[in-house]
Parts: C-alpha cells; sequence; structure tokens
C-alpha cells in the first residue's frame, strides 16, 4: 500500500507499528513519534475532512482516524499508566513501602461507612465520637475535616481507628467508592426495621469491588418491628454469612440513638482487621496517601484533608496533591489542634497549598520545591490538554431536546463548580452515570471547587457548554460575562434538582420554570428604632429600583446573611411609596427581621417565568 502523500511529501507508513500517545495530544505530539513533519499531518487530516491545527489537543478519536489513514495503530495511555510514568521520570516509586520486613510496623485500619440513606450513618458516625470523648476534655467537638481517629480497647490493648466520614448518600456513591479504595475495611449499616434497600446492596457492591472486608451494623434494633435476624438472612443472599450461621462476617447488633454496643462495634473491626489483613506499613520514609476532602477557606485559602498511608508528613514537607503543591505550612488534626507530624493511618487537614486539589487525589512528598512544582504543572497540563481536546454546539438546557432532534448535536458539555471536591466529584459521578439512550454523550469539560470564574466562562464560550455552580455563585464580572457571551450557568444547591434538570433536558422533559431577575441594591446608612415596626433601615439605592413587597435577601461583606425577606414597608420621606430608584434615599421595613448593621445591602429581586428559547 501506497504511504500517503500530502504537497508531493512523502509521509511515513507505520506497517502496524504501535504509537502510544496521552490524552489530547496534538498532530506535533503524533509527528514527533512517527518522525513526520506536523504540517504534512494537518494536510492528511484536511483530506480527510477535518480542520485541525497542529498544536490543537484533539480527541482520541481524531487521532485514531490519523493513525489507522497511516497503518499506526494507535495506543491512547491511560491516566494512571501516564501518572506513573510521570513519576518513574523523577525516580519516584508510589504506592510501595520502602525497604524490608523489618521497616514494617503495624497501622491503624482505616474504615468506611456505608449503607442506605436514613438507615443511621451519620448517627452512628456521632456515637462513636461521643462514645470516644477523652475523659476530662471539654464537649469533645470535633472540627469535620472529612476524617478522623477514635481509640478503643481490644483485649485489654489500646487500638486507634480511623474513619473516612464521606457522606452516604445516593448521589454521593463516587464519594462512597473512592472512600472504599483507600479504605482497609467497610462498615456496612443496615437498619433492623428496614432491613437491606437498594442503596444496601449498591454500597455493598462498592465494598466487593474494592476488595474490602465488611463488618455489619445492625442498627436500630430499639425501634419497634426491629428484626436482626431477618437482616442476617437477607445478606446471606449477598454472599455474607454471620459467624453465628458458620460463616465470616461479624453481625453486631447496635443503636447509633441510644449509644448501644458503640464499643462491641469497634472491636469488631478491630478483630476483622487482625484476622484478615495485615495492616503495616513503613513510617519512616517520605510519606504518601490520599486527598480525602479539599476546599477554599477564605481565612486559609486552599486546605486538603488528606489520609498519610505510608511514611510520615511532617510540617515544613514539601507535598504534590494531583496538580496542587506547596509546603506544609500547618497540619490539624480533627479536633482543630495543631500538630507537628502524622504517620500511617493517620487523617490530617494540611495548609499551605497552592490551589485546591481534587478529591481522591494521591499526595507524595518530594525533597524540592522544584520537582514538586514540575510534577503539578505536568499534571496540571495533562488535564487541560484532555479538557481542549471536546468540542461541542453551542445550546442551553431549554433548546437540547431542538438541538439533538436536529442532530445538531451528539453530546452536552459541562462544566462543575461547588463548594467542595468531594461534592463536585459526586455530582460528576450521577451526572455521567445517566442513563439517555445512544443519542448524547454527556462530557465533564472541567470540574473545580470555587465561584464561577471568567475562566469557566470563556472555557464555556470555547466549548459551548453548561455551566453548573452547586453551592457557589459567579464571581465578579463573570456573570456579565455569561449574559454577554450567551453561556447557559444553572445555579443548585440540591444534588438530586441538578441531577433531574439535566435528565429532564436530556430527555426533552424540561418543564417551565422561573428564574430570578435582581431588581435594585441599596446600602444601609442609618437604622432607625421604632417599637411599632421594629427596625427600620435608612438606605440610599445603589441600583435599580426597590419595590415594595418583592423578595429580599441581605448581604453583609459580600456574604448571605438573610434569604426569602420581604421588603414590607417602604417610606420617602413621611409619604408610604411604592418604589425607590437608583439614587434616592429612603426607608425600608424588613418586616419582623430586624438584624441589620450600617453597610448592609438589601438586595431586591423577584421570580420570572423564563421564556422558553
Amino acid at each position: 500500500m501506497q504511504a500517503p502523500s500530502v504537497g508531493g511529501v512523502m509521509l511515513p507508513r507505520g506497517n502496524g507499528q504501535s504509537v502510544r500517545l496521552s490524552r489530547g495530544a496534538s498532530l506535533t505530539d503524533f509527528a514527533e513519534k512517527i518522525g513526520a513533519n506536523p504540517a504534512s499531518l494537518v494536510g492528511v487530516m484536511m483530506n480527510l475532512g477535518e480542520m485541525v491545527t497542529a498544536t490543537q489537543s484533539v480527541s482520541d478519536e481524531t487521532l485514531k482516524l490519523l493513525a489507522d489513514e497511516m497503518n499506526f495503530i494507535l495506543e491512547i495511555v491511560s491516566p494512571e499508566e501516564e501518572d506513573r510514568e510521570l513519576l518513574e521520570s523523577f525516580d519516584i516509586e508510589f504506592g510501595e513501602d520502602e525497604g524490608g520486613e523489618e521497616l514494617l510496623v503495624a497501622r491503624p485500619p482505616v474504615v468506611t461507612v456505608m449503607g442506605h440513606v436514613d438507615h443511621g450513618k451519620t448517627r452512628l458516625l456521632d456515637a462513636i465520637r461521643k462514645t470516644n470523648v477523652v475523659a476530662g476534655e471539654a464537649g469533645g467537638i470535633t472540627q469535620h475535616i472529612g476524617a478522623y481517629q477514635v481509640a478503643t480497647e481490644v483485649n485489654g490493648e489500646d487500638r486507634k481507628i480511623t474513619f473516612i466520614d464521606t457522606p452516604g448518600h445516593e448521589a454521593f456513591t463516587a464519594m462512597r467508592a473512592r472512600g472504599a479504595k483507600s479504605t482497609d475495611i467497610a462498615i456496612l449499616v443496615v437498619a433492623a426495621n428496614d432491613g437491606v434497600m437498594p442503596q444496601t446492596i449498591e454500597a455493598l457492591n462498592h465494598a466487593k469491588a474494592a476488595d474490602v472486608p465488611i463488618v455489619v451494623a445492625v442498627n436500630k434494633i430499639d425501634v419497634e418491628g426491629a428484626d436482626p435476624t431477618k437482616v442476617r438472612g437477607q445478606l446471606t443472599e449477598f454472599g455474607l454469612v454471620a459467624e453465628e450461621y458458620g460463616g465470616d462476617t461479624m453481625f453486631v447488633d447496635i443503636s447509633a440513638k441510644q449509644g448501644l454496643n458503640i464499643e462491641s462495634l469497634l472491636e469488631a473491626v478491630v478483630l476483622t482487621a487482625d484476622a484478615s489483613l495485615d495492616l503495616r506499613a513503613n513510617p519512616e520514609q517520605d510519606a504518601q496517601g490520599i486527598a480525602i476532602e479539599s476546599h477554599l477557606d477564605k481565612g486559609r485559602g486552599a486546605v486538603a484533608t488528606v489520609l498519610v498511608q505510608r511514611g510520615t508528613l511532617r510540617v515544613g514537607d514539601t507535598m504534590v496533591v494531583g496538580d496542587a503543591y506547596g509546603r506544609v505550612r500547618a497540619m490539624l488534626d480533627d479536633k482543630g489542634e495543631n500538630v507537628e507530624e502524622a504517620g500511617p493511618s493517620t487523617p490530617v487537614l494540611v495548609l499551605g497549598l497552592t490551589n485546591v486539589p481534587g478529591a481522591g487525589d494521591n499526595f507524595l512528598v518530594v525533597d524540592e520545591d522544584r520537582t514538586a512544582r514540575q510534577i503539578a504543572e505536568k499534571r496540571a497540563a495533562r488535564e487541560r490538554n484532555v479538557r481542549f481536546a471536546r468540542k461541542g454546539v453551542r445550546f442551553s438546557l431549554e433548546n437540547l431536546d431542538e438541538a439533538l432532534k436536529a442532530g445538531l448535536v451528539q453530546e452536552l458539555n459541562l462544566i462543575i463548580k461547588g463548594d467542595a471536591s468531594g461534592s463536585v466529584e459526586a455530582l460528576e459521578s450521577s451526572l455521567l452515570q445517566l442513563d439517555v439512550g445512544d443519542e448524547v454523550d454527556i462530557r465533564v469539560l472541567h470540574r473545580g471547587v470555587g465561584a464561577v470564574t471568567e475562566s469557566d466562562i470563556n472555557l464555556a464560550t470555547g466549548s459551548d457548554a453548561i455551566v453548573i455552580g452547586f453551592n457557589v455563585r459567579a464571581a465578579g464580572r463573570a456573570a456579565q460575562m455569561a449574559d454577554r457571551e450567551g453561556v447557559d450557568v444553572r445555579y443548585y444547591s440540591v444534588i438530586y434538582q441538578a441531577i433531574e434538570e439535566i435528565e429532564a433536558a436530556l430527555k426533552g422533559m424540561l418543564k417551565p420554570e422561573y428564574e430570578e431577575v435582581e431588581l435594585g441594591t441599596a446600602e444601609i446608612r442609618e437604622i432607625f428604632r421604632s417599637s411599632k415596626l421594629g427596625n427600620i433601615a435608612g438606605v440610599l439605592v445603589r441600583s435599580g429600583e426597590v419595590k415594595r413587597n418583592t423578595k429580599a435577601r441581605l448581604l453583609r461583606d459580600g456574604k448571605v446573611i438573610a434569604e426569602n425577606l420581604n421588603i414590607s414597608g417602604l417610606r420617602r420621606f413621611k409619604d408610604d411609596v411604592t418604589e425607590i430608584r437608583e439614587g434616592f434615599e429612603g426607608g425600608i421595613n424588613l418586616g419582623n427581621f430586624n438584624d441589620i448593621k450600617i453597610d448592609d445591602v438589601i438586595a431586591t429581586y423577584e421570580m420570572r417565568e423564563k421564556p422558553r428559547g
């Protein structure tokens, strides 16, 4: 077979030779591998009817098309393999304990609590915390860092257990699965009055897929209709046979509400770990582990809860977490107290990272800041290439149905921003699992923690994506930019609402909806006390107009202090009025709400039906 020729230049022919490329590679990357001129590959793509530049990241399908044309076998390197090769280039081995058997020391088991909604997972975690308050410790209040460690006594010996506090929500399947990967043992919570439910089986399958031993906590034994024996019988069908029935799974009957048998459950976890697992790690090597949770803290910057799996993490160490890096400025435990070092199986909140890593990203300690920066930058570049390799057609959720019918679009591109990496990952996973037939694919181009920014809108503009904000809003000029560019930005505070709306849009069933329209903002300049009406805000209207009987929210230093307020009274001098326009002063009464301060901003809005496009 003749080699392809472009402009008289003969191109190399593969003859079945294999070419390894990473996701989001460009034609220049391909050309380097086969010793060709990138410009000639651009010509080949034009002949194939694809307009692609030499440096542009292209999709796997486009690369495969080119490889087939030139008789090469394309091998796309998986992200995990690529990351392993990246670390090997820096002479770093991830996931292995250094040294021989003599350096390994016993470590506490890491436990995730799983189960069906309303079966008492959160109540159980609270009960474990309460029974574990050290004598004399005031209150025993723990700080939510996504994980914590407790102590228990087994056979006269003090033992520790680490709990990963992942939400047990159906939509948080991804977080449960991630928890299982970093977990030694899973506690499956089943309510004695309800028995095995769909999510119980789902959680059980996650634990089995991760190949971790399971301890069953039969909860709510104090509730009417409780039947722990029935639970044992039901779980036998799924391969969990209780010890008393000749199996090897420990079942413990508990009441999280009453605090019954919590110590027995902790003992069962330790005994299961001793019987089934060899939990040892080398505490002397450079620390490695996994990020459990991360978010942007206003006072501290990017913070991440990491679980040390081997080695010891110390303040001052240089670490890389996913595509974030930095020197550890401080570490806090689950009680909010500063710690200087954290050994294997210890969860700590780390301060000092450059940006917010993803939940489930691995972390490792390196010798030099420069090495950390290079690893993080290469990981970030890889993610960026993958993102830019994906294309789409501009549309919103409203016109998605028409676009699908017209054949204009085969995929829905999404950008997801949220308040914490765990919820972002969970929302992404739930959306990607939506079953809407073969006509359309869902692609998440970018996900991150923090407000919707101008760069998110830029990415959405270039790739015709819909932006989802989960418990966050647009920052700065991002909202005006989205309006100007016609980017569809959706805000949600309930994860199911996001899933349902997108599923409805994909199925062409999106109902008419109301949108919030801002009417005006007023800055509080004075506060007048009235025995009859309560506090009255003396205001200057900064933008738009403020109307009586409209909805309002109160902002203090940019943060929402109160929602769903009502403009119940509006005055100009001594007259009652129906509206006050921009630049004018007046008095506003917010009904029964009196917690107002000078410099607060009252933002008024109304809900209008959104026309369908």
